[in-house]
């Protein structure tokens, strides 16, 4: 079966300020990786914009609503010291809500194996009721919902090995047993979450902070020694995962030491872990990833990967 690729130009039109590592360049870096000849057979799609009501499957509406009402028609509002909005970032934020529920969707079908959903700005530091490190809303914590509330998924996984730690998905499914949220990250760094004692009500949280300057070997161990294990033992239906490429050695933002062959082997990891409990059901979510070469050769690799390379 096919890898199925969701984006949408919209995404270019959310404008950060000058020298923001969270850039449209970002996006341009993927479809330029992407347009390699290797990657001929992946289906191409439109993200289509999401609605209100599954963002408020995850967000307070209050927030949703407030939002909505400070998004600006001319200039930046500052949400805070990293976050702000231009004219295009409502349509960019509801494109990836937009896309990664549809990639969900063509998945569960089962129309694609799995899919790669390249949208700005990220999504998993938001918050129920905060935007906050660049993100707005938490894509894959709402396809996640989606997918309970529309095909009946009683376990859901999020995999998250972007090096910020992902406080907003944590803080959507920390009371919920339904929901693993497993995550790899460089710590002490932004957003200060993420510690290993931090395991959520159920015991459903499941961090594997990493130290700077670690690399692939600490990176293949927490995996391995940590989060496969708690994933097999919880039987996840389907997949997601928060795809941030940040901790690649090239990244300006951390001082991890991932490299192309370490997302590829993470990314086959948990693609034979979901063969055998959710019958290969995979949806990755792009999240970080500021340095572009790096971003262009992790996306390759992880893309790569998802398509049986």
């Amino acid at each position: 079966m096919s890898t199925l690729l969701l984006s949408h130009k919209a995404c270019l039109d959310h404008v950060t300020p000058p020298g923001h590592p969270e850039r449209p360049d970002r996006l341009r870096a993927v479809e330029e990786a992407l347009s390699q000849e290797r990657f001929q057979y992946l289906v191409r799609d439109l993200a289509p914009e999401g609605d209100l009501d599954l963002v408020t499957l995850c967000h307070n509406e209050d927030y949703v609503t407030e939002l909505r009402h400070i998004a600006p028609t001319s200039g930046q509002v500052y949400i805070d010291g990293d976050t702000s909005m231009s004219p295009g970032t409502w349509e960019a934020v509801m494109r990836g809500v937009g896309g990664a529920v549809a990639a969900t969707e063509a998945v569960m079908n089962g129309e694609h194996r799995n899919a790669f959903v390249a949208v700005r700005p990220p999504g998993h530091h938001a918050e129920i009721g905060k935007p906050m490190g660049f993100c707005f809303f938490d894509n894959v914590a709402i396809a996640a919902r989606h997918a309970q509330r529309k095909y009946g998924i009683k376990r859901a996984a999020i995999v998250d090995f972007d090096v910020h730690h992902g406080n907003g998905t944590q803080d959507i499914f920390w009371s919920d047993p339904t929901v693993m949220y497993c995550s790899t990250h460089q710590m002490p760094l932004f957003p200060g979450t993420g510690a290993r004692g931090e395991r959520g009500d159920h015991d459903t949280i499941v961090n594997a902070p990493l130290a700077s300057e670690d690399g692939g070997p600490e990176f293949r161990a927490a995996l391995e020694n940590l989060i496969l294990p708690r994933l097999t033992e919880f039987s996840p239906e389907l997949l997601i995962i928060s795809a941030g490429f940040d901790a690649h050695y090239r990244d300006p933002l951390a001082s991890l030491n991932l490299r192309g062959e370490d997302y590829a082997w993470v990314t086959r990891k948990l693609m034979d872990l979901a063969d055998k409990s959710a019958e290969g059901r995979v949806v990755s979510v792009l999240e970080g990833g500021y340095d572009l070469q790096g971003l262009k050769e992790s996306v390759t690799a992880h893309v790569g990967a998802l398509m049986g390379a």
